[in-house]
């Protein structure tokens, strides 16, 4: 998909084969890092996440025959240059309703975006007192909770992922801007209060509703990760 005003970064609805590819702890980790760095080839992605070059390329390989990633064409020689082929990827969890496989693979993404989330922001707690006041005091973690309706809470997801969207490449080009992570979860507060079938509206006229986004590295991702590797269950990475 190509970017466009509404949504303007590339996005991959996965595929329950995309998943299933996906759903690996190399090729999760290949794709974020090309995400997050950019094109690069085998032999430098091996050295980036302390593997084989020829494991990476047989991973890269499975990647780009669901088309997760891409050969750029500017390679030298026998060695080929990768980037992942879009910004960003998400899925529906209802569309593998049928699927348990595919379903067991989007488990694994899920908790694998958790452990990278876990990962990178102790990284980053680890060095936040070395930075300069004005970015510790707009950086950090917020909770709260809603009481809304799946409708409702697609809504504001969508309201959130516009105003996201409208920051996306705000500070392009000026030297104080800086690349920053944004994880969005959402979960029941009491999740054993589980609803009855019968008191679960339908969507409704809410665009996408129960789809997963995200861009970055880690769905969706490095991208819950676009320019990110990972994305968000029943949602989309960016």
């Amino acid at each position: 998909m190509e970017p466009s005003p509404d949504a303007p970064y590339t996005h991959l609805q996965l595929t329950a084969e995309a998943a299933k590819v996906l759903a690996h702890p190399m090729r999760s980790r290949l794709l974020g890092a090309l995400r997050r760095g950019g094109p690069a080839s085998a032999t430098a992605l091996a050295a980036e996440l302390s593997t084989n070059s020829g494991a990476t390329s047989y991973h890269l390989r499975r990647l780009e025959a669901v088309g997760i990633v891409e050969d750029t064409g500017d390679g030298r020689g026998k060695e080929r240059l990768w980037r992942a082929a879009t910004d960003s990827h998400g899925w529906r969890n209802s569309d593998f309703d049928d699927d348990e496989d595919a379903r067991t693979a989007l488990g694994w993404l899920v908790r694998d975006y958790h452990r990278q989330f876990d990962t990178r922001y102790s990284r980053w707690l680890d060095v936040a007192d070395s930075w300069p006041v004005p970015w510790q005091d707009a950086l950090g973690m917020t909770d709260t909770w809603v009481e809304v309706t799946p409708d409702q809470m697609q809504a504001m997801s969508n309201e959130l992922e516009a105003v996201v969207d409208r920051y996306l490449k705000a500070g392009e080009g000026q030297p104080g801007a800086r690349r920053i992570s944004l994880y969005r979860f959402a979960f029941p507060l009491d999740e054993g209060d589980v609803p009855e079938a019968g008191d679960v509206s339908e969507a409704g006229d809410v665009s996408e509703a129960g789809e997963t986004h995200g861009s970055g590295d880690v769905a969706g991702t490095d991208g819950l990760e676009g320019a990110g590797d990972a994305g968000a269950a029943g949602g989309d990475e960016r």
